[in-house]
């Protein structure tokens, strides 16, 4: 053993020797820290830069990064919920909403890939698989939708759509494993009451429903429940941008509904009427489909940074400032329950607002109220003994 020992020794004094064995029988391995523009393994989570429309929201803090993407959301949807009723007032389209969607999808496409080429990281990052199936569920919630408004009243069709925010939540419990409190539940309760009052005032004073048209709403409502969390879930998991998030899922898109109308024969149909009236028809398609791209683009922010409920619910306010406004422009009966439930869907989105903050206000319990009143009284009495 002092052999050894010794031999190990006069080893290890002469740096050449122990060079030699180590380059002989191991390798040495380099480690390095990618760049954001170089690849990234999808299981990494890091994070990534959010950018919309050239705009860095990282440099921002919290509550300015929230107020440009609600002010984002606010302004782009206003216009295409403007836009997309324009569109369906002209007299004879409302059959031609699949056709619409087609359209939307080409132009939400070229604008993705116009995007994609302005930024420096061009990879793909979530696979394709995951794109086939965001893809097949924005056909259904844009497809459904537009198609919607050939049998439903645009107000009645908002405010189906605006009673999403529960299946958001059963989505996120089932696909994420999300747990919510008693907050964000009553959130989602008083809003989705709300705009159900909204339907029954609607239904009414200018009664127009039909049972397809409640069918078709209520599939997009379903698919638009979902794609929020497999969105969220994506871009957290992968990494992904927003620009290749629209890219590959309206372009994936586009092909499912070209050869849809392929297979049933509506695309002639939809083409000889729009060019007879191209600017009505193309020309409104392109403004309502370039807001619409802008906002989804602060929609995926809102999405990336604050989560799917809060997106929701602040489209979910979007949706109901459009509902006045389509009231304002577009000539319809008007009665006291509509102000109703809307303070109702007011209170939910207070109500989530407070559920996201309730570490930096807490608002007085009953129960606290209740103990600090008998503390109160106990201290009077003491004084009074005194």
């Amino acid at each position: 053993e002092k052999q050894t020992e010794n031999n190990n020794s006069t080893e290890c004094s002469e740096p050449g020797t122990m060079d030699l064995k180590f380059t002989s029988s191991r390798k040495y391995i380099s480690i390095s820290v990618p760049s954001k523009s170089q690849a990234m393994s999808p299981h990494i989570k890091s994070v990534d830069d959010v950018v919309v429309l050239g705009i860095n929201l990282s440099k921002f803090s919290k509550p300015t990064q929230f107020f440009i993407c609600v002010s984002g959301v606010f302004m782009f949807y206003l216009i295409y919920g403007y836009l997309q009723e324009l569109i369906f007032s002209v007299e004879g389209f409302k059959p031609f909403g699949w056709y619409l969607t087609l359209v939307q999808f080409g132009f939400y496409s070229i604008f993705g890939l116009i995007e994609l080429q302005l930024i420096q990281d061009k990879r793909r990052r979530i696979p394709g698989k995951t794109y086939m199936i965001i893809a097949f569920l924005t056909v259904g919630t844009m497809g459904l939708s537009n198609t919607s408004l050939g049998y439903l009243n645009y107000p009645t069709q908002v405010i189906f759509k605006c009673c999403k925010l529960i299946p958001v939540m059963i989505g996120g419990v089932f696909i994420q494993g999300k747990r919510y409190n008693i907050v964000d539940v009553s959130a989602a309760l008083c809003m989705s009451l709300g705009l159900i009052w909204f339907t029954l005032a609607d239904s009414t004073v200018a009664p127009n429903f039909n049972l397809t048209g409640v069918v078709l709403i209520s599939l997009a409502l379903c698919a638009d429940a979902v794609i929020g969390n497999v969105q969220e879930k994506a871009m957290k998991l992968h990494n992904g941008s927003n620009s290749e998030m629209v890219l590959y899922s309206y372009s994936i898109g586009f092909v499912y509904i070209l050869f849809g109308l392929t297979c049933t024969s509506g695309l002639s149909p939809a083409v000889a009427f729009c060019s007879k009236h191209p600017v009505q028809t193309y020309g409104y398609a392109f403004l309502f489909s370039l807001t619409g791209y802008f906002g989804i683009s602060f929609v995926l922010a809102l999405i990336k940074i604050f989560g799917a409920l809060l997106a929701v619910t602040v489209t979910t306010g979007r949706k109901a400032m459009t509902i006045v406004l389509s009231f304002l422009f577009f000539a319809k009966p008007f009665t006291l329950q509509y102000v109703w439930s809307g303070l109702l869907v007011v209170l939910g989105i207070f109500l989530n607002v407070y559920s996201k903050n309730m570490d930096k206000f807490k608002l007085p319990s009953l129960l606290g109220l209740w103990k600090k009143s008998v503390e109160e009284r106990k201290s009077r009495t003491l004084s009074q003994t005194v």
